[in-house]
C-alpha cells in the first residue's frame, strides 16, 4: 500500500516532482463564487471569494518550501509549519486541492492537523475537530472551488510518487481532475486473461468460468444477483463474487463484454466491447484504484485510456481521441431464485471466483451513507435511495425511483417516460423502448446517477 507522510519524522522518498508548484508568480483579482443551489449553502455554507491567476512570489515560495522541500528533505519541521502558516493567509482557497490531496496520504495526526487547519482558514470554515481529506473535498466539490493554475502536473506528481503505475492514467483529458481521489487500492495492470494471477489490487475476472443453475448449490436462493441477456442468452453474476472482482471481461451471447460493479455506487453495468469502430481492439477494462465523486474509475490496460465508468465514453488516451462511447446492455438487479425461476438456462458464475470470501458492502461498510467525498447531492431522493436509470430518445436522463416503480409494476400499472417503458423481468426492472428493444438500463443509487447526470428527470417528479 501507500507510504505516509508523518509530522516530525521521515517522509518517505517517493518521488514526487521537485519543480511542484514552481511556477504561480503574479498577483491575485477576488472573484465571487458563482450562485450555488440553496440547499447546498444550507448544507455547507456559503463559499468564499476565489481569487483569479497566477500565485504570488511570496506565496510561491512558501509552497516551495511546504510541499517542495518537505518531500525533497524527507521530513516536516518548523520551516513546513512557518510556510504552511503562509499560505494559509494567502487566502487563495484553490490552494486547498492540493492540501486535500496530501491529506489524503498523510499519516500523523500532527501533520493531519495542520494541513486542515490550513484548508479550514482558506476556506473560511470551520472544521469538525477531527477533520481529514473527506471533510476538505466535500467542501471543495460542493462550492465547486477551482483547481489551481498547472493543477494536473502537481496532482500527477503526487499520486504516480505514492504508485508509479498511475503515471499513464494522470495525462490530460475530458476529464475534472479535481475530482479524482484514491480509493485505497492499487492499480490492477495485469494482462488480459490473468485472473487467477495474484496481484494487490481489486482482481478483474477475465472469461470467467460459469455452471449451469442446478449446479449452483452454493448460491441461495436470496443472494442478490447481476443478470444480463444477450442474443437470448443468460447469466447472472453474484454479487457475492462482484464484491472482489469488480470487472469482469465476459462474452455472451457471441458479444464482447465488460462488466463494471462499483460498489460504493450500487451499480453494475455491461458494456459491449466488440463492434467497436476501424482501426480500435476491444477494450480490456480494469480497476485504476481511483476515484471520481465515490465511483471506480476504470481504464482499458492495452492503451491506458481512462473510461467514466458510470457513462461508458473513453475520457483520456488513445481511445478518447477516436471519441469511443461504449453501448449499454441491461443489467437486472434482482435474487438468484428469482432469475434462475425466469431463466432456468441461464448460467452464473462459479464460486471459485469469489476467493473465499462474502461481503456484504450494502448493508455493512456502506449502510450510512457514501464513505468517500462526493461533495454536494441532489436532495429529490435519500443518497442510497435505489433507481433505474436510461437515457430517452431524445437524450434525457431519467431515474425512476425503484421502490415505487416496482410496486407500481406489481399492480399492473404501465411506467413510461417519453419511448421508455419500464417492466417487470426476473424480480428486478428493466427499460424498454416503445417498440420492446433492449435500451440498457440498470439500477443504481441515486446519488451517483444524479451527480453523473445532474440534469436528470425523476419519476415519479
Amino acid at each position: 500500500m501507500a507510504s505516509a507522510l508523518s509530522s516530525r519524522s521521515r517522509i518517505p522518498a517517493i518521488g514526487w516532482l521537485v519543480t511542484l508548484l514552481l511556477y504561480w508568480p503574479g498577483t491575485l483579482h477576488a472573484q465571487e463564487p458563482a450562485a450555488l443551489p440553496d440547499y447546498v449553502i444550507e448544507q455547507f455554507g456559503k463559499p468564499p471569494s476565489v481569487p483569479e491567476g497566477p500565485l504570488s512570489e511570496a506565496v510561491q515560495a512558501a509552497v516551495q518550501v511546504a510541499f517542495v522541500d518537505s518531500v525533497e528533505q524527507s521530513t516536516w519541521g518548523r520551516d513546513q509549519t512557518i510556510a504552511l502558516d503562509e499560505i494559509a493567509e494567502s487566502k487563495d482557497p484553490r490552494i486547498v486541492w492540493i492540501i486535500s490531496d496530501l491529506m489524503r496520504f498523510a499519516g500523523g495526526r500532527q501533520l493531519t492537523a495542520a494541513l486542515a487547519d490550513a484548508a479550514s482558514r482558506l476556506l473560511e470554515k470551520e472544521l469538525p475537530s477531527q477533520a481529514h481529506w473527506g471533510h476538505v473535498t466535500d467542501l471543495l466539490i460542493a462550492w465547486d472551488i477551482p483547481a489551481p493554475p498547472d493543477y494536473l502536473r502537481v496532482k500527477r506528481t503526487i499520486f504516480t510518487g505514492i504508485v508509479p503505475g498511475w503515471d499513464k492514467i494522470f495525462v490530460e483529458g475530458d476529464i475534472d481532475w479535481r475530482l479524482v481521489s484514491w480509493g485505497g487500492v492499487l492499480i490492477d495492470d495485469r494482462g488480459y486473461d490473468r485472473t487467477d494471477e495474484p496481484c494487490n489490487c481489486i482482481p478483474a475476472a477475465d472469461n470467467p468460468a460459469v455452471s449451469h443453475a442446478e449446479e449452483a448449490s452454493w448460491l441461495s436462493d436470496d443472494a442478490i444477483v447481476f443478470g444480463v441477456e444477450v442474443n437470448g442468452e443468460y447469466r447472472a453474476y453474484p454479487r457475492r463474487i462482484m464484491e472482489v472482482r469488480e470487472m469482469v471481461n465476459d462474452t455472451l451471447g457471441g458479444r464482447d463484454l465488460g462488466i463494471p460493479y462499483c460498489t460504493l455506487c450500487g451499480a453494475a453495468q455491461a458494456y459491449f466491447t466488440d463492434r467497436l469502430p476501424d482501426g480500435i481492439d476491444r477494450p480490456i477494462l480494469r480497476t485504476s484504484g481511483l476515484l471520481i465523486r465515490s465511483n471506480k474509475v476504470m481504464y482499458d490496460v492495452n492503451t491506458y485510456s481512462v473510461f467514466d465508468t458510470f457513462l461508458g465514453k473513453a475520457l483520456t488516451g488513445p481511445l478518447a481521441e477516436k471519441n469511443l462511447q461504449l453501448e449499454q446492455a441491461t443489467v437486472i438487479t434482482t435474487d438468484w431464485g428469482a432469475w434462475k425461476k425466469a431463466h432456468p438456462d441461464t448460467t452464473v458464475l462459479v464460486e471459485d471466483l469469489a476467493l473465499g470470501r462474502d461481503y456484504d458492502f450494502r448493508n455493512g461498510r456502506d449502510a450510512n451513507g457514501p464513505i468517500f467525498p462526493v461533495g454536494d447531492v441532489d436532495p429529490r431522493l435519500p443518497v442510497h435511495e435505489d433507481v433505474i436509470g436510461v437515457v430517452t430518445a431524445s437524450d434525457v436522463p431519467v431515474a425512476f425511483q425503484r421502490s415505487k416503480a416496482y410496486l407500481a409494476l406489481k399492480d399492473g400499472n404501465e411506467i413510461a417516460y417519453e419511448n421508455v417503458r419500464l417492466e417487470l423481468d426476473a424480480g428486478g426492472i428493466k427499460a424498454i423502448d416503445a417498440d420492446g428493444s433492449d435500451l440498457g438500463s440498470h439500477q443504481a443509487f441515486w446519488f451517483a446517477w444524479s451527480q453523473f447526470y445532474p440534469q436528470t428527470a425523476l419519476w415519479p417528479g
